[in-house]
């Protein structure tokens, strides 16, 4: 690609964009979604609010974060709240949010915060990112939004839009670059930043959607390129994704007499970090290998198959759990296992739980 048509998808003439920003920003009042962590129109934003859903709804919908997010509040109204929590408290509240690193970065920013600024959040791109779990997309948009800094944030709601504005043919992620230098150059300037960026992700998330954009509703139709073009709906391109690899395993139903069933504690790195779990073998890509694979406890007697499995997928891998059951005489927890305990399948909530495991807890407990 010459350099030259790369400047020409991404060059905005100054009245041109004091144009498109002003519709941008008049459209946004009008149409604006109520949202629980979003400050009604002339109130400035909690920063604690927008760090937290900001998080919260990385690669998560709105919807799904929304009683989430009250949750938190509720249970932790400020970010000196959210420090002194235990991290499996954390964990449990987040529990079927996913991306459990999200959680345990967000309980040490929550601490860095309250140890190292007082409990108030730094107000520059440069001052967030220091942050524990804050990354240059987090750092622009915490920035922008609650503290009016024009910075750019570029979500995939943004992407889509720019994308289909500059009509960048070009696939993700190699795009990526040229789609940040449109949106920068449709920022630049702006005198409402943080409602600039709310605006700009709120076009991406109702109206220049994924499937059917509703271009006839949308206040930069005239000028987007991809709708002159017809190919609105079929950007941005993505490149084709490798197939995913498949891991096999085994997950214990491990019971006593008293109606309880075993869970412990994973190591604090790695998937599901900090979380509990039934006991599970290795996962591994060899099906034939994972059948032999034994428990991680003690005898091999007491071991039936349930005859159902539990899957998952991963962003990386797929995931297929045959579930086993092996009832014990008494509550002896085995040594083998970290931070081992007995619950009641009702007492669940009261501990971190992934969705894979949650799973395979409903068929067993079925």
């Amino acid at each position: 690609m010459s350099s030259a048509k790369t400047t020409s998808r991404k060059t905005v003439n100054a009245a041109k964009k004091q144009k498109l920003q002003a519709a941008l920003l008049a459209w946004f009042d009008r149409h604006r979604r109520v949202l629980p962590w979003r400050a009604p129109r002339g109130h400035r934003p909690d920063p604690y609010h927008v760090w937290l859903s900001e998080i919260m709804l990385q690669q998560t919908t709105v919807v799904t974060v929304g009683p989430y997010f009250e949750k938190f509040l509720k249970t932790w109204p400020r970010v000196e709240d959210l420090a002194t929590a235990t991290q499996d408290d954390v964990l449990a509240a987040w529990a079927g949010l996913g991306y459990y690193a999200r959680a345990r970065n967000l309980h040490k920013c929550a601490q860095a915060v309250t140890a190292a600024h007082g409990g108030v959040f730094p107000d520059t791109e440069e001052g967030l990112r220091a942050l524990p779990g804050i990354g240059p997309y987090t750092a622009a948009a915490v920035a922008s939004i609650a503290f009016d800094v024009p910075a750019v944030a570029v979500d995939g709601n943004v992407e889509r839009v720019v994308s289909r504005f500059f009509a960048i043919e070009d696939p993700l992620p190699g795009s990526k670059p040229e789609i940040r230098a449109g949106a920068a150059a449709l920022a630049k300037g702006v005198t409402r930043p943080g409602d600039f960026t709310q605006a700009f992700m709120e076009l991406g998330a109702t109206v220049c959607t994924p499937l059917n954009p509703k271009c006839g509703l949308c206040p930069w139709r005239e000028d987007c390129r991809a709708r002159r073009k017809g190919i609105a709906a079929d950007l941005p391109r993505k490149s084709p994704k490798a197939a995913k690899p498949v891991r096999y395993g085994k997950v214990f139903w491990v019971f006593d007499t008293q109606g309880r069933f075993l869970i412990h504690k994973r190591a604090e790195r790695g998937l599901y970090g900090g979380m509990y779990q039934l006991p599970t073998t290795d996962w591994i890509e060899d099906r034939k290998a994972a059948a032999g694979l034994p428990a991680p406890f003690g005898t091999q007697k007491s071991l039936a198959p349930l005859g159902e499995s539990v899957r998952h997928s991963f962003t990386h891998f797929d995931l297929f759990l045959e579930i086993w059951t092996v009832k014990k005489g008494r509550s002896r927890v085995p040594a083998a296992l970290r931070e081992a305990c007995w619950i009641y399948p009702e007492n669940i909530g009261d501990y971190a739980l992934p969705t894979l495991m949650k799973k395979a807890v409903r068929l067993c407990a079925a």
